[in-house]
């Protein structure tokens, strides 16, 4: 039973970091939210850590990857601060066609600001695992094949070239993946990719992943947690 649950990661999915009070697409967690919320997981015997480094682990168990969506800037103030305090990891998905920008994509809004070049650095020097979310996080299954390409691959470089370091994780935009998209991020030389629920694609490139919310008190985490493993079927390649 061990091997099978061992093989269904437990992903966890948060965006931005701050003041909730406007937050139309529910993105937003608070400090003291987030701090309760990894507080839960070390009392259960729980570690955060960066996607690269669950799947790199002998064994899996009693480990959690924590993913940021985006690149907000609040992520150096609220959220390393309080992932530093449990002495866990994370995995932050930036947009490096948008450094400096805000989430214009998000039509409602509020609008926020998203990391600088030098806020990325500062991410890295830090511990913290950077990958990409695409250029400018449009909708790749409904992107044309230049500008698919371009999203997964410049992207890929420019991250590199950012911050001088390996970069092998993508995570598709709105989560939306298919068959091509997931084909030119493997042919991109990314060895992981994080989506929100893949359908019937399966393996590294197509990563499911929960996500975690300013309404998930413990008990709420509690049920999500035990669901996902018990309803995920395995990932296959990992």
């Amino acid at each position: 039973m061990a091997a099978a649950t061992e093989s269904v990661p437990w992903i966890a999915m948060y965006h931005s970091v701050g003041d909730c009070s406007e937050d139309p697409y529910r993105v937003t967690v608070t400090p003291d939210r987030l701090d309760r919320q990894l507080s839960w997981l070390r009392r259960r015997g729980l570690r955060g850590v960066s996607v690269a480094a669950l799947l790199a682990a002998p064994t899996r168990e009693g480990l959690v990857g924590l993913t940021f969506d985006d690149g907000y800037a609040d992520f150096l103030d609220h959220a390393l601060p309080v992932l530093t305090s449990h002495g866990f990891g994370a995995t932050l998905f930036v947009l490096p066609g948008r450094l400096g920008g805000d989430n214009a994509w998000d039509r409602l809004g509020p609008r926020k600001p998203l990391l600088t070049a030098d806020g990325i650095r500062a991410a890295a020097d830090a511990g913290v695992e950077i990958g990409s979310h695409g250029l400018t996080h449009v909708d790749l299954t409904r992107a044309d094949d230049v500008t698919l390409k371009s999203e997964v691959v410049q992207s890929r470089a420019t991250l590199e070239e950012l911050t001088g370091t390996p970069v092998s994780g993508f995570c598709y935009p709105y989560g939306k993946l298919d068959r091509r998209t997931l084909d030119t991020v493997r042919d991109a030389g990314y060895t992981y990719a994080c989506a929100i629920d893949p359908g019937v694609i399966n393996g590294p490139l197509a990563l499911p992943r929960i996500h975690i919310g300013q309404h998930d008190t413990v008990v709420r985490l509690y049920l999500k947690y035990r669901l996902h493993r018990l309803r995920r079927r395995p990932v296959e390649g990992i």
